[in-house]
């Protein structure tokens, strides 16, 4: 039997330092990979994602990039896009500075951050989609969730709302306090998710404290496979979206640290802004190269 080889790279995005940030693994070359050979691959990764590179339906675009987590395929997600990003600019030089990845939630659009050299550092996206508010979600649920008290929570803004601009996450403020004692309960997790969402694995609770425009951020999502994850960029655009939405203005920037409790510091740039169709988002940050390989299928 013909082996078939995949090459792969990780690195670690939202850092500038090997092994901070949040780690992502990139196929290259997926070509010939089914749907349950991407699945798999993505847990056999066992990071909080995994992308594969496929050739665009358009010719004006990039590639097309399919993003899976350790149990199911993504709609879209931003380190996986700042990540894969940089990773195309190494590999295609003659793709520029502006490349364009079709995804399930829509085309997303990734600006190439270099050195003085000319070499990528880093990159920006847009996410696919304007804020869309889907709701809030008791306070005392979210907080039992966490193993948190309802007092922890911060509420002078918004109560714990979904929001999504590509992909659902429930943003919750609460103290600075509160927020290095956040402590998921699996059973709790799920039984909120079954009363108010309906579904067993799509309650992502984003913590953040809030300073200004800087911000500590956390995100659990255990029932789909990410117990705690070290920068969430579709997160931080949506809360980027949410906040500007909330208080007012044409443009609203912010930094995030998030990462720092699992001893993976990461840091996102985050804008936010006005247009006819919405308010749109984009989150940023640099990215370190990690492991090359193949996987043999």
């Amino acid at each position: 039997m013909t082996t078939r080889r995949f090459p792969y790279v990780t690195l670690d995005v939202f850092t500038d330092t090997r092994f901070g940030g949040n780690p992502l693994a990139v196929f290259t070359t997926a070509e010939g990979l089914s749907d349950v050979e991407m699945q798999a691959l993505a847990a056999e990764m066992n990071y909080s994602e995994t992308t594969f590179v496929l050739p665009p339906a358009d010719p004006a675009n990039t590639a097309r990039v399919r993003i899976f987590h350790r149990t199911a395929e993504m709609p879209f997600a931003g380190h996986p896009n700042v990540g894969t990003g940089y990773v195309l600019a190494g590999l295609r030089p003659e793709a520029g500075d502006v490349l364009r990845f079709e995804e399930i939630a829509g085309l997303v659009e990734i600006r190439i951050e270099r050195d003085t050299e000319g070499r990528p550092t880093g990159a920006e996206i847009d996410a696919p989609q304007p804020l869309q508010i889907l709701g809030t979600l008791p306070a005392e649920a979210i907080a039992s969730c966490i193993g948190l008290a309802a007092a922890d929570l911060v509420a002078n803004s918004h109560l714990p709302t979904r929001a999504s601009v590509g992909v659902d996450f429930t943003l919750v403020e609460v103290t600075a306090e509160a927020l290095s004692l956040a402590l998921p309960d699996i059973a709790t997790y799920r039984s909120v998710a079954e009363a108010h969402l309906g579904a067993g694995d799509r309650l992502s609770i984003f913590l953040y404290a809030r300073d200004g425009r800087h911000i500590r951020a956390r995100m659990f999502s255990p029932l789909s496979g990410t117990w705690e994850d070290p920068a969430t960029g579709s997160a931080n655009a949506a809360l980027a979206a949410l906040l500007l939405s909330i208080h007012g203005g044409d443009e609203a920037r912010f930094d995030v640290i998030q990462g720092v409790e699992m001893g993976r510091p990461s840091n996102l740039h985050l804008r936010a802004w006005r247009t006819a169709e919405g308010i749109r988002a984009s989150v940023g940050g640099r990215c370190v190269p990690v492991l090359r390989g193949e996987a043999l299928l």
